[in-house]
């Protein structure tokens, strides 16, 4: 991997589309297992300026500016003190909202634009996901003038509230607007929601508003050691272990091929995870995410919450070292001080553990209300966002995969005020020629072969369409991106809502726009439930596959499609294009 130049497959472009599909997702997972998406070393440190200049810079610079807490790069002056942390909080916000911070630039899908975010929230006619159907003043699934003025209002007063000078904590008359627009925006579009990590900082802003600073301190950590616990016990199971495999041979902070190739179980025959890479999972993630908080939230011996913290920054330091594919870098580098912040600048000894709120009964229902989501999410993940959830990084998510009959793809980019056009046109917009990137993309298809339900997804595909090799198979996570401004490998935000609102505007024929869909698996159940969609026709098939069946094949399939239990159908079938021109039945 050089500075400009990256490890693109060792494939002929010119032919290598014309293979199989599920050879060419051999070729690219075993190049995956060594390169990971072989990006140029140039990319991985545009986010590494973007963070460093942008959110430490910058933004340690305004609040510590406004906190009367500078210089800057005095830290140990300003480290621990409240304002300062309330208002790097606002601007980690504030950054999210922008669309600057998590799911932003080429790691993430943007390739030209690399920014979503504003492009698509502050554009009229854009498309806009409600929550929840029954919440009045929601209808409809396009932006209007209103929705505009309420995000633009909504970061307005982010930015004022990290502004505005303070010498203690932030006012709270300053958090009204935001909590309110918070909630406003987020009825209105779950998008804006998830983006801004409302799961998270929006209970974080309501303790700054209404609690004292005790208070204040105790449920801020109540909340960190939920999502914190809440992200380890979502890696339980089967997925986990293989989300960490292509996770380090993405990193380019391995540069081994050997290592690399060790979190795999016989590379290139096998590349299931091996022993290593479930050490590596279920120890130093599922153990210290589970483990560690518990230390931190109750240690009241001083050397041993130093040891805990350290571990804490060390493990969210290592995730940002390995540029995930959401690209959370602001998010981890704001949790890691975060464990600094609340945990050896206000230690349990001093009076600042759970025992010391102001009433048992607050401790309680704090606790109880921000369990409530992640409690939910995981015994009902079609109800919750696997965000809210605290399901980060856990291989259990919703996904998609969105399938084209040959040129149909075309007609998203006649999609009517979206700024930005397919990631393989952007690709070429830059420079790569058709067949590059091309294969650039299926790249990604390639990753999501490499995870559980990637193997379920492909084998509902290879089942129910007979011209599969001649269709174009995109990753339904990115594609998400280039029509909504985001996404964090969350499948409610490419649902059938989506495919319903593009195909409103741009309206596939049948067969031209197959959907293969899978919600989360529900922690006390052993299957995952699909859905086959037509963009023209609506859901047209219903079933299960079970988890195991899907982690114990290799990623390209070859000993054909995992059993599938299909559950329901339409009564028709529909209609697909086959190659001769025909008209086959996709299922019945």
């Amino acid at each position: 991997m050089g500075f400009k130049k990256g490890d693109f497959p060792p494939v002929d472009p010119e032919t290598f589309l014309d293979k199989p599909l599920q050879e060419r997702m051999k070729t690219l997972a075993l190049h995956w297992v060594e390169y990971g998406f072989g990006s140029p070393k140039m990319i991985p440190t545009t986010y590494v300026v973007k963070v460093l200049i942008l959110y430490v810079l910058a933004g340690t610079a305004l609040v510590t500016w406004t906190s009367d807490a500078g210089p800057f790069w005095d830290v140990a002056h300003w480290w621990d003190q409240p304002d300062v942390y309330q208002k790097l909080l606002l601007w980690t916000v504030f950054l999210e909202a922008l669309g600057v911070a998590g799911s932003w630039g080429p790691i993430a899908g943007k390739f030209k634009p690399m920014t979503g975010g504003i492009l698509f929230w502050a554009r009229p006619g854009t498309i806009r996901l409600r929550p929840w159907k029954r919440v009045p003043f929601t209808d409809g699934d396009r932006r209007t003038v209103a929705d505009v003025v309420l995000y633009l209002a909504f970061l307005a007063s982010l930015l004022t509230a990290v502004a505005v000078p303070t010498d203690g904590l932030v006012p709270a008359a300053l958090l009204i607007a935001p909590i309110t627009l918070y909630v406003a925006c987020g009825l209105r579009d779950k998008t804006l929601f998830l983006a801004a990590r409302g799961e998270q900082y929006l209970p974080a802003l309501v303790f700054f508003a209404v609690l004292p600073l005790t208070d204040m301190i105790v449920a801020a950590k109540l909340l960190i050691c939920v999502v914190w616990i809440g992200a380890g016990v979502s890696k339980f199971g089967l997925h986990f272990t293989n989300v960490v495999s292509p996770m380090v041979s993405n990193s380019p902070c391995v540069p081994s091929r050997r290592i690399k190739r060790l979190h795999y179980r016989d590379f290139p025959r096998d590349i299931r995870p091996s022993k290593a890479a479930t050490l590596i999972a279920h120890v130093g993630g599922t153990t210290v995410e589970i483990i560690t908080p518990l230390v931190l939230l109750f240690s009241t011996n001083h050397w041993l919450t130093v040891a805990a913290v350290a571990l804490m920054v060390v493990f969210h330091l290592f995730i940002v070292s390995t540029f995930p594919l959401a690209v959370p870098l602001e998010w981890n580098i704001l949790f890691a001080y975060l464990s600094v912040f609340l945990f050896l600048g206000f230690p349990a000894q001093d009076g600042y553990g759970v025992g010391d709120m102001s009433s048992p009964w607050l401790t309680a229902g704090i606790a109880a209300a921000l369990l409530v989501l992640p409690v939910l999410g995981n015994l009902r993940p079609d109800l919750v966002s696997f965000l809210p959830s605290m399901r980060q990084y856990a291989g259990n998510w919703a996904s998609a995969l969105w399938v084209f009959a040959p040129d149909a793809e075309q007609k998203l980019n006649s999609l009517p005020h979206r700024p930005t056009t397919n990631q393989v046109d952007q690709l070429q917009a830059m420079g790569y020629p058709a067949a590059v990137a091309e294969i650039t993309m299926q790249q990604t298809i390639a990753w999501r072969s490499m995870h559980s339900q990637g193997r379920g997804l492909f084998s509902v595909l290879m089942k129910n369409l007979p011209d599969l090799d001649r269709r174009t198979v995109r990753e339904g996570e990115f594609a998400c991106n280039s029509l909504i401004g985001f996404n964090f490998g969350d499948g409610h935000l490419h649902n059938i809502d989506l495919v319903n609102a593009v195909q409103s505007r741009v309206g596939f024929a049948p067969g031209e726009w197959i959907v293969v869909w899978v919600e989360s698996q529900a922690i006390h159940r052993k299957v995952q439930h699909y859905q086959v969609i037509d963009a023209a026709l609506g859901v047209i098939e219903r079933g299960t596959w079970k988890v195991a069946d899907a982690v114990k094949e290799q990623p390209w399939l070859p000993n054909g499609p995992i059993p599938l239990d299909v559950t329901w159908t339409r009564e028709q079938s529909s209609p697909v294009v086959g190659q001769q021109g025909t008209v086959e039945s996709l299922t019945t």
